[in-house]
């Protein structure tokens, strides 16, 4: 095995093995690749939020937790943190402050935000008032979302940019926004937008104002790089571009066009693509300056990235938030300066960067199960089957040596054996020459025999690590069953492979000696989540610690403000968490207090998504019981007892209510 492997393998360890740290919790789950400085692992062994950024202040989550308990607020429970969203908001600006400043830049740069990333209202109005010095502003792509943006406009300074694909009432809308005197902007997908905008404003007899999205040579890095480049699903090509630029001179309307627009996807991975792309538009903005079309702003649309893993890992975001601003600023000052042009406006659509950090969905483990073995089994019965005793043989040898007293190739003999006596138990099984009992049996010796084998090689650590070590990894993971859904709350694992900080926010300081797969309440195969950000190399599991009990086992799941909040699907029924606002405080206890709880969704709300309702529902329900009732199957006080407990389950919330203690995995 090669040395990089993480020290958390499960070689046996003698007594004197070095303490576990919460240092080392920190680094196995890799916390300060992804937290940005606003998580930590505390002395205490829990996770805590430092929800300025700095330490200073920090909240222990258990704190937080003990309180919601106290609350009576279940689990799964999504926390946010808004202190987190302001110190997002106020570092993406300062940023651009300090690069504008230091490359003597001769405009002003203005966020604006893309409500698509999270349109829930309590995160929109706080990104707005952490904005209001910084003037920022606000981005749609939609009827639903021009709507909900509007009404937010309190300031006619404030931007408000439209994107996406627009409809003849949807640009009436922005005229009469624009009439009032708003600064509106919609952004030109397509030629035939372009033509429509100009025919209703003409009908109207008002002056408008717009923006287009260019379709660069250059496009993006990563996952999302089809946005950006001649594969873009949306922009304007250079060719019409050139036919805008000749009707708006034809009409001596050039000053209508107010904004330059590209976007090169959700997380740019390098710097050099947005620095290309910052150039080709800034090149792109000179000639229409020269051709006398005084655009005002240029926008370098989403992307700025957030590492949820590693920086050197894929999709890891290999630079920092200053170097991205320096990029932007450089980039388009260095063309401006060339050309001889003016400095326009920088805006930039940073929603992911501003709202990842500042939800943590907690959830709770319900029970773990793991292979079953034999180690508890009674002895084997000198009648049992041929192939038991001969599996059993090798049991014998596997635990009775020690571990690194023999040699890869022996084991891996074993291991081969082994395998070849299960598939003949199967093959006799299926053909009625073994008893299920006896069946039982050689399946819970051949999970033993399987870890034994795992744990002699680990002990063994051959230089090049044989594939059965990766085979017998997968094989013997456990599964740790949590209470919520995927689909409904991590959506973006199942649908692209998304991986998320998964950390334990409890025992940090007790080493985890369990591999894990977390799999959800689902009925669904793909309920489990396949990919863990870790210090190992195999990514597939996570190191978990045994359930106690009578204790919980909180979990929390990071990052997850940016999309996983709104695009949540309602598989099997599960519907929104509860959520609660947390704001950090020193003055009060725990240096925390809960603003706000949005209760979760219920059963009945799940229902009426799907067209039942519940006096419909409890009607047929009430037939089907006052038929048992009359038949005599069962006594009308038992029967009006059933329908009770029925009524009642409509108002109870979709998940499960966690009052059993996790079981042992061993029990």
């Amino acid at each position: 095995m090669s040395a990089s492997r993480s020290s958390l393998e499960q070689k046996p360890a003698p007594v004197e093995a070095a303490a576990w740290t919460v240092a080392d919790a920190a680094d196995y789950y890799r916390v300060d690749a992804w937290s940005d400085d606003f998580f930590v692992v505390n002395e205490s062994g829990h996770m805590a939020v430092q929800p300025f950024g700095e330490p200073s202040l920090a909240i222990d989550m258990l704190d937080v937790l003990a309180e919601l308990r106290e609350r009576g607020i279940r689990f799964p429970c999504l926390v946010r943190f808004q202190d987190v969203l302001r110190a997002r908001v106020r570092r993406l600006n300062e940023a651009f402050i300090d690069a504008i400043a230091e490359a003597g830049y001769d405009s002003v740069y203005h966020t604006v935000y893309p409500i698509k990333v999270n349109q829930l209202h309590e995160v929109v109005e706080e990104v707005l008032d952490a904005g209001k010095p910084y003037g920022l502003g606000l981005e749609c792509g939609s009827r639903a979302e021009l709507v909900a943006t509007l009404a937010h406009l309190e300031s006619d300074e404030t931007l408000l940019l439209c994107n996406g694909v627009k409809d003849r009432a949807m640009i009436a809308l922005i005229l009469s926004s624009q009439r009032i005197g708003k600064n509106v902007i919609p952004i030109m997908e397509k030629y035939g937008e372009f033509e429509e905008l100009i025919r209703l404003a003409e009908e109207a007899e008002q002056q408008t104002q717009f923006g287009v999205r260019i379709r660069l040579r250059t496009s993006g890095a990563g996952k999302w790089a089809d946005s950006g480049g001649y594969q873009s699903k949306f922009g304007i090509s250079l060719p019409e571009l050139m036919r805008v630029v000749d009707a708006l001179k034809a009409s001596d309307s050039g000053h209508r066009l107010a904004l330059l627009h590209f976007h090169l996807g959700s997380q740019i991975s390098e710097i050099p693509q947005l620095r290309q792309a910052a150039r080709e538009l800034a090149h792109i903005y000179a000639e229409l300056i020269g051709l006398g079309l005084p655009v005002r702003y240029i926008d370098v649309g989403g992307g700025l990235g957030v590492n949820y893993t590693d920086a050197s890992e894929e999709g890891g975001i290999r630079y920092s938030l200053m170097e991205y601003a320096n990029a932007v600023v450089y980039a388009i000052k260095d063309v401006c300066d060339e050309r001889g042009v003016p400095h326009p406006v920088l805006v930039s659509e940073s929603g992911r960067a501003i709202t990842a950090h500042h939800s943590v969905l907690v959830v709770e483990a319900l029970d773990a199960y793991r292979k079953n073995s034999a180690e508890h089994a009674p002895p084997l019965a000198k009648d049992a089957h041929r192939i038991a005793h001969n599996l059993d043989e090798i049991l014998s040898w596997l635990t009775a040596t020690e571990a690194g007293a023999t040699t890869v190739d022996k084991v891996i003999e074993a291991y081969h054996d082994v395998v070849d006596i299960q598939d003949e138990a199967a093959t006799m099984f299926s053909m009625g020459y073994l008893s299920l009992e006896q069946n039982a049996t050689i399946e819970r010796m051949y999970w033993s025999s399987c870890a034994a084998v795992l744990a002699h090689l680990r002990a063994l650590d051959p230089e090049h690590a044989p594939p059965e070590v990766q085979q017998l990894e997968e094989l013997l993971v456990d599964q740790y069953l949590v209470d919520f859904s995927i689909f409904q709350s991590v959506l973006d694992h199942w649908a692209i492979q998304q991986p998320f900080p998964i950390v334990p926010l409890d025992r940090l300081d007790e080493r985890p000696t369990r591999r894990g797969m977390l799999v959800d309440l689902t009925c669904d195969s793909d309920g489990k989540i396949s990919q863990y950000v870790s210090a190992d190399e195999d990514k597939k599991f996570l190191h978990l610690h045994t359930l106690n009990r009578g204790e919980a086992y909180p979990i929390g799941f990071f990052l997850m403000g940016a999309y996983q909040d709104i695009m949540g699907d309602a598989h099997n029924l599960f519907g929104r968490v509860n959520e609660v606002h947390v704001y950090g405080d020193a003055e009060e206890e725990g240096n925390f207090w809960i603003e706000k709880v949005i209760p979760g969704a219920k059963v009945q709300d799940m229902l009426a998504q799907v067209q039942y309702f519940p006096n419909d529902l409890q009607r047929r329900m009430q037939e089907q019981v006052k038929q048992k009732i009359d038949a005599g199957d069962i006594r009308p006080k038992r029967g009006m007892e059933i329908l009770d407990q029925y009524r009642a389950a409509f108002a109870e919330e979709t998940y499960l209510l966690n009052t059993r203690a996790p079981r042992r995995e061993e029990e």
